[in-house]
């Protein structure tokens, strides 16, 4: 049973999705014709705002086999006008690299150097991390290393700007080493990343993959990520409070739970987190834990103010549990200047209207808000429907819109970006980044739901298999356990 909350009047089955008349904005578009790329694709957003400026980036020009080229769209004005363009001195169709893809765009902002950074991979006979640093948002220069061994993955970056914390001008870029199972990983710069530290390991030399830094304001960091650990997967976080200098061993936020999602379409429990004003974190990720049989996925959301002590999952009512709904990959943004009862969530996420639809799945996108720091949300609204799977790119891990996508908030304003994919053109795809021309509203109606009554099934449980690869490209496989490889008796 849904719930209402904060006295006002209720309905405790929330309407899905509701079709809402919205003009998206397109951001960019991918212009380059290499042989190596599908085109025309662009996909897997992130976003970053401070003060009017709001900046995105992502993937150009999707390579089946891994990455693409990174674009950038930058607002100056607070989601009023955008203009695009493309990093250079990554790859080789770009600027006179010398790598062949790039992968992973994630957009920080550094107030103490004020500068903008993107940290992104760059794939080649060696893979790198790598940060492209720029004044203005909008001239880039080339490449900076931040790590040039093994072979990373899922890099997330973060820099400190509240003006009094100890550790003012820190930026984080976390990873994962698939090649040295997944092992994470930590590195620091301290001058506006022209120069970054060595790699760093959690106490206990943890193993986990999406990792989202986020910096209180006091200066911890703190990383939620999603902990490989044996059969089943975690939803953790581990910190530091020394600038980085150490990094603690991950607690558990809560095992996880997550139903597969249909059409081959490429999906992870990778957690979207944000921060608020006062230090809390607040984490959500795709999970079927309220589903009867995991029937399909809910996004649920976890707390904490330590990253120590998290609050037990609860689901996001976007629909009933008795709904065919199936949500997955979440973008979460915070309002930074709100905290505690009164901050503002907004959450952006792709979904099928029915879970088991084999492959004729219809890719939707929609999003709700929270006025109370995700007590109660408001009805679900669709930004974009009935997207076919055969209008995505192909990868090795199936078809791609993202394995994760944001939401920003500038000037107390949420604006989400996403990819949407529209019929082919010809021999070219026609899949592009989006956003809305207006914020995305809170919403603040009479009715406003609430699932602090909802429970989730006992023993709930994946139904699927454990993972089986380290990495979201699937290159590199997970070993099953040794007692699988004994031979059995024979007379």
């Amino acid at each position: 049973m849904i719930g209402c909350g904060s006295g006002k009047s209720s309905d405790t089955n929330p309407p899905s999705n509701n079709i809402q008349s919205v003009t998206l904005t397109r951001l960019s578009q991918d212009t380059f014709t290499n042989s190596t790329s599908q085109h025309a694709t662009e996909v897997e957003p992130s976003s970053f705002s401070f003060g009017s400026t709001i900046v995105s980036a992502f993937q150009v020009g999707r390579i089946s086999s891994g990455g693409a080229d990174i674009g950038f769209a930058t607002s100056t004005d607070a989601g009023t006008t955008w203009s695009s363009g493309y990093l250079s001195g990554i790859t080789t169709f770009q600027g006179a690299g010398t790598f062949s893809a790039a992968s992973d765009a994630v957009v920080a902002f550094d107030a103490a150097h004020a500068g903008w950074i993107i940290s992104s991979l760059a794939l080649g006979a060696t893979t790198q991390v790598v940060v492209s640093r720029s004044p203005d948002a909008i001239n880039w220069g080339n490449p900076v290393a931040v790590s040039t061994s093994g072979d990373p993955d899922k890099n997330w970056i973060v820099c400190d700007d509240t003006a009094t914390s100890p550790f003012y001008g820190h930026c984080y870029v976390e990873w994962d080493d698939p090649s040295n199972q997944d092992v994470i990983e930590m590195s620091t710069s301290t001058d506006g990343g022209l120069t970054w530290g060595p790699a760093q390991n959690t106490a206990n030399l943890a193993d986990g993959i999406g990792g989202v830094p986020l910096v209180q304001p006091n200066g911890t960091v703190i990383v939620p990520i999603l902990e490989i650990s044996g059969s089943t997967d975690n939803m953790a976080a581990f910190s530091s409070p020394d600038g980085g200098k150490t990094w603690s061993a991950p607690v558990t936020i809560s095992p996880v739970s997550d139903h597969q999602v249909a059409g081959n379409l490429r999906t992870s429990t990778l957690p979207s987190a944000q921060i608020d004003a006062a230090g809390t974190v607040y984490a959500v990720w795709q999970d079927c834990r309220f589903r009867t049989n995991c029937s399909s996925n809910d996004l649920v959301l976890s707390a904490s103010s330590d990253g120590i002590n998290w609050t037990a999952p609860s689901r996001i009512p976007i629909d009933p549990t008795s709904s065919t709904v199936d949500h997955f990959i979440p973008g979460l943004g915070v309002d930074p200047a709100t905290s505690g009862t009164g901050a503002h969530l907004t959450l952006t996420y792709y979904f099928y209207p029915i879970s088991n639809c084999g492959t004729a799945c219809s890719l939707g996108i929609g999003y709700v808000s929270s006025p109370d720091g995700g007590q109660t949300w408001t009805a679900s609204t669709q930004l974009a429907e009935g997207m076919a799977l055969n209008w995505l790119p192909n990868t090795f891990s199936g078809l791609m819109v993202a394995d994760y996508i944001s939401t920003s908030y500038v000037q107390g304003n949420a604006f989400g970006v996403f990819a949407v994919a529209n019929p082919p053109v010809g021999s070219l795809l026609n899949e592009a980044i989006y956003t809305t021309p207006a914020p995305l509203a809170m919403q603040k109606s009479a009715r406003m739901f609430s699932s602090m009554q909802d429970r989730p099934v006992p023993n709930a449980k994946s139904d699927h298999g454990p993972r089986r690869f380290y990495d979201e490209d699937h290159e590199y496989p997970i070993p099953p356990p040794k007692s699988n490889f004994k031979r059995s008796a024979r007379g």
